[in-house]
């Protein structure tokens, strides 16, 4: 099961709208995030909560529950915790802050969810995979390269590629305003998808429907 989503960004208000900040962006957006509380530790910002708060959260503000209403089921061999890291490491070393977490939890790579920006992909689309190649990001790199594997989950945002060839200027830029709300609608349907992968003993069973969805 998953038991740690790390969200991949910049740290510093003149990253904070970036291309490159959209997991920071989309965990702020998550109906739920009032109910972290953020601690300063790992080379970076960490959160926790357990299966069945998550649960209760998702049914509070209707993201996902039961068809009576209830909150969904938490399967009996759950973590004890599930665990959320903005490394504070900046892009390129976001695995030092991650393997920290990873060791001191004694977790797996396979327990790991990576959330981050994904050029090959068109604004609108998220993604959710197992493993893969790292399309040149360079907090995949990093992750990577502290697991000496890449088998760990990930869940993509699309923000597309320029026409240009600065790929670097392109994605430590502010998305524009019409992009924003692109995004927020975007958000608002891959929230159920979180709670789903952290709430599954299987979460492969949701990449036939998640593998590559367009949602705007």
């Amino acid at each position: 099961m998953i038991q740690l989503v790390a969200f991949l960004g910049n740290y510093g208000n003149e990253y904070a709208k970036t291309r490159h900040n959209v997991a920071w962006q989309f965990e702020e957006s998550l109906p739920f995030a009032n109910k972290l509380s953020w601690q300063s530790k790992f080379k970076g910002e960490i959160a926790s909560c357990t299966p069945a708060e998550l649960a209760q959260w998702a049914c509070d503000y209707k993201i996902a529950s039961k068809k009576d209403g209830s909150p969904i089921l938490v399967p009996e061999d759950s973590p004890a915790h599930i665990y959320f890291l903005k490394p504070q490491t900046y892009m390129n070393l976001s695995g030092e802050s991650i393997i920290q977490v990873v060791n001191f939890y004694k977790l797996k790579p396979e327990n790991v969810l990576v959330v981050h920006d994904e050029l090959e992909l068109a604004l609108g689309f998220a993604s959710f995979k197992w493993s893969g190649g790292l399309g040149g990001h360079n907090g995949l790199r990093s992750t990577k390269a502290v697991f000496n594997t890449a088998d760990f989950w990930r869940l993509r945002f699309g923000i597309g590629r320029p026409e240009h060839k600065d790929i670097a200027s392109y994605v430590l830029s502010n998305f524009m305003a019409e992009e924003a709300e692109i995004l927020m609608q975007v958000f608002n349907q891959t929230s159920v998808l979180l709670v789903k992968a952290l709430l599954s003993k299987d979460p492969a069973k949701l990449i036939q429907e998640w593998g590559k969805k367009k949602l705007v």
